[in-house]
């Protein structure tokens, strides 16, 4: 970042600031930082991608410190935040990742009538700044454990601000184009849920993986992957592949997770002859 040096009309670089983040169990973020030799006023700033901006005040703390704190009350719609520290009304300088403590993250269980989940993680850019991913879902269906059979998928999961009444069902939805979609009976009760995914009526695309816990009347909840510490799971997760003698050909198919933690399904022609079905052991990924 560069900042003019008052009096000299020229440009400096602007020493980088480092930031330590701390996670509560609850959705809240407390950043820390160091090396401040600024007074007067000071925020933290979170901006949006699309050019959205929050900023919290950054009040003096121990060892010479600002902290600034994002309680879980306070609303951070859905996105990427880049991190920056603002002093008066200098410009804002991008911050760098530091110790980032989510051991609260880890394994989370919200209450189950928590009307809404709030997540996020703090997370370092690929040109090494500090960001942070954002969350907020109500209802929320987080994805568990997926074990992988002989041409299907199995999904288990909990649903978090509402309940499953017994004509729950889950929805998969090709994605783009001329949609088909293909229900799947859920079983389960009150907040865990399972369904099986076959990929033999799944044509070659995308498909995304929906919940409809109270029926064709209410909510549609996208299933997502969310409590835990893993900003990114897409290049984390991976999953086998299975080859199957699908109602359009020979394909292989796999779940993933996209850019936004959600849970989809690609399926990939083939053209392996005669679609031969490749035998895969059940996988489980808590």
């Amino acid at each position: 970042m560069m900042t003019e040096a008052p009096g000299t009309g020229r440009e400096r670089i602007a020493a980088p600031l480092c930031a330590d983040c701390v996670a509560d169990s609850a959705g809240g973020l407390t950043f820390d930082i160091g090396g401040i030799d600024h007074p007067g006023p000071a925020h933290l700033l979170l901006r949006r991608r699309d050019g959205e901006e929050i900023a919290l005040p950054l009040t003096p703390a121990e060892g010479g410190r600002l902290r600034a704190a994002l309680p879980s009350s306070v609303d951070l719609p859905e996105g990427r935040w880049d991190a920056y520290a603002q002093f008066a009304e200098g410009t804002p300088r991008h911050l760098t990742p530091g110790c980032n403590d989510l051991r609260s993250l880890v394994d989370r269980a919200p209450g189950e009538t928590a009307p809404r989940i709030a997540v996020r993680i703090p997370y370092p850019t690929r040109q090494g700044t500090l960001a942070v991913r954002s969350w907020l879902r109500a209802p929320h269906a987080e994805a568990g454990e997926l074990r992988i059979g002989e041409g299907e998928l199995r999904v288990r999961g909990r649903m978090y601000g509402t309940g499953l009444a017994e004509d729950a069902y889950a929805e998969v939805r090709e994605r783009g184009g001329p949609r088909s979609v293909l229900r799947a009976d859920v079983s389960g009760s009150a907040a865990d849920f399972g369904f099986t995914v076959p990929y033999a009526p799944l044509a070659p695309g995308i498909w995304d993986l929906w919940l409809r816990p109270a029926g064709e009347q209410g909510p549609q909840v996208r299933i997502a992957r969310l409590l835990d510490d893993v900003a990114d799971k897409k290049p984390v997760f991976r999953y086998p592949r299975a080859a199957v003698r699908a109602e359009h050909g020979a394909v292989e198919a796999w779940p993933y997770y996209t850019v936004d933690n959600d849970l989809s399904v690609t399926v990939s022609a083939t053209d392996r002859p005669g679609g031969m079905l490749l035998r895969t052991k059940a996988v489980r990924n808590g």
